[in-house]
């Protein structure tokens, strides 16, 4: 099991970065635009710089529903390879049956 703080760490970088999408969207839209100023193109580098760093979404990390743990993750059933083993063995999860030889 994860230490809890740190699954809430993560759950307020989730919240923070949907909260600054698409402030961040719109500023780096500024920032890529080539025809603008240089200058006005700077002041939103500035701007994206004065928001919250856990507001970017490169900053999540994806973690186990279950267990918290951010190791051997698998995105498409959102739990980590331990996880999904011991509720595979417990057949707890559709489709799936551990094999043994």
């Amino acid at each position: 099991m994860a230490k809890k703080a740190m699954v809430e760490r993560d759950l307020k970088r989730r919240r923070l970065a949907e909260q600054h999408e698409a402030k961040r969207a719109k500023l780096k839209e500024i920032i890529n635009n080539k025809d603008l100023e240089a200058e006005e193109r700077f002041n939103a580098v500035l701007k994206l710089a004065e928001l919250p760093r856990n507001s970017s979404k490169t900053r999540i990390r994806n973690r186990c529903l279950v267990t918290g743990r951010p190791r051997g993750f698998y995105r498409k059933l959102k739990m980590s390879r331990i996880a999904l083993r011991e509720l595979g063995s417990q057949g707890k999860v559709p489709g799936l049956i551990k094999s043994s030889w």
